[in-house]
Protein backbone atom coordinates (compact mmCIF):
# COMPACT_ATOMS: atom_id res chain seq x y z
CA UNK A 1 0.00 0.00 0.00
CA UNK A 2 1.33 3.33 -1.29
CA UNK A 3 0.51 6.55 -0.06
CA UNK A 4 -0.23 7.70 -4.03
CA UNK A 5 -2.85 4.45 -4.10
CA UNK A 6 -4.48 6.21 -1.00
CA UNK A 7 -4.68 9.54 -2.83
CA UNK A 8 -5.75 7.94 -6.49
CA UNK A 9 -8.58 6.19 -3.89
CA UNK A 10 -9.55 9.33 -2.07
CA UNK A 11 -10.07 11.11 -5.56
CA UNK A 12 -12.05 8.44 -7.15
CA UNK A 13 -14.23 8.20 -4.13
CA UNK A 14 -14.84 11.96 -4.40
CA UNK A 15 -15.41 12.56 -7.95
CA UNK A 16 -17.27 9.24 -8.24
CA UNK A 17 -15.51 8.36 -11.35
CA UNK A 18 -11.83 7.01 -13.16
CA UNK A 19 -12.53 9.39 -15.78
CA UNK A 20 -13.01 12.49 -13.87
CA UNK A 21 -10.43 11.09 -11.19
CA UNK A 22 -7.81 10.43 -13.93
CA UNK A 23 -8.24 14.26 -14.89
CA UNK A 24 -7.99 15.73 -12.12
CA UNK A 25 -4.83 13.71 -11.08
CA UNK A 26 -3.05 14.46 -14.69
CA UNK A 27 -2.70 10.79 -15.13
CA UNK A 28 -3.97 8.14 -17.29
CA UNK A 29 -7.35 6.15 -16.74
CA UNK A 30 -5.81 2.95 -17.12
CA UNK A 31 -3.36 3.82 -14.30
CA UNK A 32 -6.32 4.96 -11.97
CA UNK A 33 -7.75 1.49 -12.67
CA UNK A 34 -4.43 -0.42 -11.86
CA UNK A 35 -3.93 1.67 -8.58
CA UNK A 36 -7.52 0.59 -7.19
CA UNK A 37 -7.32 -2.79 -8.47
CA UNK A 38 -3.98 -3.41 -6.22
CA UNK A 39 -4.98 -1.70 -3.44
CA UNK A 40 -8.33 -3.71 -3.33
CA UNK A 41 -6.25 -7.16 -3.78
CA UNK A 42 -3.99 -5.93 -1.28
CA UNK A 43 -6.28 -5.70 1.06
CA UNK A 44 -8.64 -8.47 0.25
CA UNK A 45 -11.76 -6.46 -0.17
CA UNK A 46 -13.75 -4.47 -2.34
CA UNK A 47 -13.42 -1.13 -1.76
CA UNK A 48 -15.56 0.90 -4.80
CA UNK A 49 -18.85 -1.04 -6.37
CA UNK A 50 -18.27 -0.12 -10.90
CA UNK A 51 -21.47 0.67 -12.78
CA UNK A 52 -21.84 2.50 -16.45
CA UNK A 53 -18.77 4.60 -15.66
CA UNK A 54 -19.90 5.41 -12.09
CA UNK A 55 -18.41 4.39 -8.73
CA UNK A 56 -19.79 4.23 -5.33
CA UNK A 57 -18.25 3.07 -2.22
CA UNK A 58 -18.81 -0.51 -0.33
CA UNK A 59 -19.35 0.07 3.37
CA UNK A 60 -15.96 -1.02 4.22
CA UNK A 61 -14.62 1.47 1.22
CA UNK A 62 -16.80 4.28 2.96
CA UNK A 63 -15.11 3.29 6.60
CA UNK A 64 -11.44 2.84 4.83
CA UNK A 65 -11.67 6.09 3.32
CA UNK A 66 -11.90 8.27 6.67
CA UNK A 67 -8.59 5.97 7.34
CA UNK A 68 -7.04 6.79 4.14
CA UNK A 69 -7.46 10.60 4.54
CA UNK A 70 -6.30 10.58 8.20
CA UNK A 71 -3.11 8.85 6.81
CA UNK A 72 -2.35 11.67 3.94
CA UNK A 73 -3.43 14.42 6.76
CA UNK A 74 -0.11 12.93 8.64
CA UNK A 75 1.84 12.37 5.72
CA UNK A 76 0.89 16.02 4.80
CA UNK A 77 1.85 17.24 8.31
CA UNK A 78 5.15 15.40 7.89
CA UNK A 79 5.75 17.06 4.73
CA UNK A 80 5.25 20.42 6.49
CA UNK A 81 7.40 20.37 8.63
CA UNK A 82 10.15 19.17 6.06
CA UNK A 83 8.73 22.13 4.09
CA UNK A 84 9.35 24.39 7.55
CA UNK A 85 13.28 23.82 7.36
CA UNK A 86 13.00 25.14 3.68
CA UNK A 87 11.40 28.45 4.98
CA UNK A 88 7.68 27.33 3.92
CA UNK A 89 8.60 27.74 0.20
CA UNK A 90 6.28 24.68 -0.63
CA UNK A 91 3.74 22.71 1.05
CA UNK A 92 -0.29 23.00 1.47
CA UNK A 93 -2.98 24.26 3.63
CA UNK A 94 -6.45 22.33 3.54
CA UNK A 95 -9.12 25.43 5.25
CA UNK A 96 -12.86 24.31 6.57
CA UNK A 97 -15.09 27.37 5.80
CA UNK A 98 -18.45 27.53 7.19
CA UNK A 99 -20.90 30.36 5.62
CA UNK A 100 -20.50 34.24 4.84
CA UNK A 101 -19.52 34.74 8.43
CA UNK A 102 -15.96 33.10 7.42
CA UNK A 103 -15.62 32.65 3.58
CA UNK A 104 -17.13 36.31 3.31
CA UNK A 105 -15.95 38.54 6.57
CA UNK A 106 -12.51 36.32 7.90
CA UNK A 107 -11.09 34.35 5.20
CA UNK A 108 -10.61 36.57 2.62
CA UNK A 109 -8.46 39.41 4.57
CA UNK A 110 -6.62 35.95 6.18
CA UNK A 111 -5.62 34.83 2.69
CA UNK A 112 -4.81 38.35 1.32
CA UNK A 113 -1.78 38.18 3.76
CA UNK A 114 -0.91 34.90 4.18
CA UNK A 115 -0.24 34.47 0.03
CA UNK A 116 1.33 37.62 -0.09
CA UNK A 117 3.99 36.04 2.61
CA UNK A 118 3.75 32.39 1.72
CA UNK A 119 3.50 32.18 -2.17
CA UNK A 120 4.80 28.91 -1.96
CA UNK A 121 1.60 27.48 0.29
CA UNK A 122 -0.55 25.71 -1.74
CA UNK A 123 -4.42 26.99 -0.15
CA UNK A 124 -7.45 24.67 -0.67
CA UNK A 125 -10.57 25.93 0.83
CA UNK A 126 -13.88 23.46 1.06
CA UNK A 127 -17.00 25.41 2.34
CA UNK A 128 -19.57 23.74 4.22
CA UNK A 129 -22.44 23.65 7.31
CA UNK A 130 -20.57 24.94 10.53
CA UNK A 131 -21.39 20.64 11.84
CA UNK A 132 -19.57 19.34 8.63
CA UNK A 133 -16.45 21.45 9.21
CA UNK A 134 -16.16 19.71 12.70
CA UNK A 135 -16.28 16.28 10.78
CA UNK A 136 -13.89 17.38 8.55
CA UNK A 137 -11.41 18.22 11.65
CA UNK A 138 -12.71 15.45 13.64
CA UNK A 139 -11.24 12.99 9.66
CA UNK A 140 -8.38 15.23 9.23
CA UNK A 141 -9.33 16.01 5.77
CA UNK A 142 -9.01 19.87 6.94
CA UNK A 143 -5.64 21.42 8.67
CA UNK A 144 -7.88 24.22 10.07
CA UNK A 145 -11.21 25.21 10.39
CA UNK A 146 -13.67 28.21 11.31
CA UNK A 147 -16.16 27.08 14.10
CA UNK A 148 -18.59 28.50 16.44
CA UNK A 149 -17.41 28.64 19.87
CA UNK A 150 -16.83 26.92 22.46
CA UNK A 151 -15.50 23.63 20.95
CA UNK A 152 -14.18 21.94 23.80
CA UNK A 153 -12.97 18.87 21.32
CA UNK A 154 -9.87 20.94 19.20
CA UNK A 155 -7.66 23.30 20.52
CA UNK A 156 -9.20 26.32 19.37
CA UNK A 157 -8.33 30.35 19.09
CA UNK A 158 -11.18 32.98 19.11
CA UNK A 159 -11.12 35.81 16.61
CA UNK A 160 -14.23 37.36 16.62
CA UNK A 161 -17.70 38.33 18.87
CA UNK A 162 -21.14 39.31 17.06
CA UNK A 163 -24.67 38.74 17.99
CA UNK A 164 -27.45 36.96 16.75
CA UNK A 165 -30.55 39.15 15.36
CA UNK A 166 -33.90 38.75 14.81
CA UNK A 167 -34.84 39.38 10.33
CA UNK A 168 -38.56 40.71 10.25
CA UNK A 169 -40.09 41.13 6.71
CA UNK A 170 -40.76 44.84 6.52
CA UNK A 171 -44.01 46.07 7.50
CA UNK A 172 -44.38 43.18 10.04
CA UNK A 173 -46.34 44.04 13.80
CA UNK A 174 -42.83 43.98 15.50
CA UNK A 175 -41.48 46.68 13.33
CA UNK A 176 -41.57 49.43 16.05
CA UNK A 177 -39.86 47.67 18.70
CA UNK A 178 -36.12 48.12 19.41
CA UNK A 179 -35.48 44.67 20.42
CA UNK A 180 -37.82 41.29 20.25
CA UNK A 181 -37.76 38.06 22.26
CA UNK A 182 -37.53 35.02 21.60
CA UNK A 183 -41.57 34.19 22.27
CA UNK A 184 -41.90 37.21 20.18
CA UNK A 185 -40.78 35.44 17.17
CA UNK A 186 -43.04 31.77 17.86
CA UNK A 187 -46.40 33.79 16.52
CA UNK A 188 -44.78 33.81 12.89
CA UNK A 189 -43.90 31.49 10.87
CA UNK A 190 -40.14 30.43 11.13
CA UNK A 191 -37.27 29.71 8.55
CA UNK A 192 -34.03 27.97 9.79
CA UNK A 193 -30.59 27.45 7.82
CA UNK A 194 -29.56 24.78 7.42
CA UNK A 195 -26.32 25.82 6.68
CA UNK A 196 -25.74 28.82 9.04
CA UNK A 197 -25.95 28.49 12.73
CA UNK A 198 -28.98 26.54 12.88
CA UNK A 199 -28.00 25.11 16.00
CA UNK A 200 -27.29 27.53 18.13
CA UNK A 201 -30.98 29.34 17.04
CA UNK A 202 -32.40 25.58 18.07
CA UNK A 203 -30.59 25.54 21.33
CA UNK A 204 -31.83 29.10 21.94
CA UNK A 205 -35.69 28.09 21.90
CA UNK A 206 -35.02 24.80 23.34
CA UNK A 207 -33.28 26.56 26.66
CA UNK A 208 -36.20 29.28 26.15
CA UNK A 209 -38.44 26.51 26.44
CA UNK A 210 -40.03 27.28 23.59
CA UNK A 211 -41.20 26.12 20.42
CA UNK A 212 -41.06 28.08 17.04
CA UNK A 213 -43.29 27.67 13.90
CA UNK A 214 -40.76 26.20 11.63
CA UNK A 215 -41.91 26.03 8.19
CA UNK A 216 -38.81 26.09 6.05
CA UNK A 217 -35.72 24.42 6.34
CA UNK A 218 -33.13 26.06 4.34
CA UNK A 219 -29.61 25.09 2.76
CA UNK A 220 -28.67 28.75 1.59
CA UNK A 221 -28.51 32.10 3.82
CA UNK A 222 -29.77 33.75 0.38
CA UNK A 223 -32.62 31.75 0.64
CA UNK A 224 -33.65 32.41 3.98
CA UNK A 225 -33.14 36.22 3.47
CA UNK A 226 -35.22 35.93 0.58
CA UNK A 227 -38.38 34.32 2.37
CA UNK A 228 -38.00 36.87 5.17
CA UNK A 229 -38.83 39.50 2.59
CA UNK A 230 -41.35 38.11 0.57
CA UNK A 231 -42.75 38.21 4.27
CA UNK A 232 -43.15 34.24 4.48
CA UNK A 233 -41.49 34.28 7.51
CA UNK A 234 -39.30 35.69 9.98
CA UNK A 235 -35.78 33.82 11.49
CA UNK A 236 -32.48 34.69 13.77
CA UNK A 237 -29.15 34.69 12.07
CA UNK A 238 -25.91 35.74 13.09
CA UNK A 239 -25.18 39.63 12.25
CA UNK A 240 -21.83 38.90 10.90
CA UNK A 241 -23.64 36.60 7.91
CA UNK A 242 -25.86 39.31 6.76
CA UNK A 243 -24.69 40.50 3.31
CA UNK A 244 -24.88 44.25 2.03
CA UNK A 245 -28.15 45.29 1.51
CA UNK A 246 -30.82 47.45 0.85
CA UNK A 247 -32.44 48.42 4.30
CA UNK A 248 -35.68 48.30 2.67
CA UNK A 249 -35.73 44.54 2.46
CA UNK A 250 -36.35 43.35 5.97
CA UNK A 251 -36.05 44.66 9.17
CA UNK A 252 -32.90 43.43 11.87
CA UNK A 253 -33.65 43.63 15.57
CA UNK A 254 -31.81 42.75 18.20
CA UNK A 255 -32.72 39.99 20.96
CA UNK A 256 -33.54 40.32 23.94
CA UNK A 257 -32.04 39.50 26.26
CA UNK A 258 -28.98 40.25 23.83
CA UNK A 259 -26.89 36.61 22.68
CA UNK A 260 -23.41 36.93 21.62
CA UNK A 261 -21.78 34.46 19.36
CA UNK A 262 -17.98 34.06 19.43
CA UNK A 263 -16.45 32.54 16.12
CA UNK A 264 -12.92 31.51 15.90
CA UNK A 265 -10.36 29.17 13.95
CA UNK A 266 -9.97 25.18 15.43
CA UNK A 267 -7.34 22.41 14.72
CA UNK A 268 -7.62 19.10 15.85
CA UNK A 269 -4.35 18.97 18.09
CA UNK A 270 -2.06 21.90 18.12
CA UNK A 271 1.05 19.96 18.80
CA UNK A 272 0.50 18.25 15.42
CA UNK A 273 -0.71 21.33 12.97
CA UNK A 274 2.13 21.79 10.63
CA UNK A 275 4.03 24.73 10.29
CA UNK A 276 1.77 25.86 7.59
CA UNK A 277 -1.45 25.62 9.56
CA UNK A 278 0.32 27.23 12.75
CA UNK A 279 0.95 30.42 10.35
CA UNK A 280 -2.61 30.41 9.60
CA UNK A 281 -3.37 30.98 12.94
CA UNK A 282 -1.17 33.33 14.21
CA UNK A 283 -2.26 35.24 11.02
CA UNK A 284 -5.85 35.00 11.95
CA UNK A 285 -5.14 35.56 15.35
CA UNK A 286 -2.92 38.66 14.61
CA UNK A 287 -5.96 40.45 12.13
CA UNK A 288 -8.90 39.64 14.29
CA UNK A 289 -7.43 38.83 17.71
CA UNK A 290 -10.76 40.62 20.36
CA UNK A 291 -12.59 42.52 17.16
CA UNK A 292 -16.42 42.69 17.86
CA UNK A 293 -18.37 42.64 14.22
Amino acid sequence: MTLTQLEIFIVVAGRRGFTLAAAQLRISQSAVSHAIRALEQELGVELLFRHQGQVELTDIGARLLQRAQSMLGLADAIRQEASDARSMKLGTLRIGSFGPTSSQRLLPRILADYRRIYPGIEVHVDEGPDRQVVQWLLDRRVDVGFVALPEAQFDTYPLIEDQMVALLPCGHRLAAKEAVTLNDLCSDPFVLTEAGSSELVSRLFVAARLNPKIRYRTSQLMSTLAAVARGDAVTVVAESALPERDASQYLTKVLDPAVRRHVGIAVLDKSQSSPAARAFIALSVKIFRNQVV
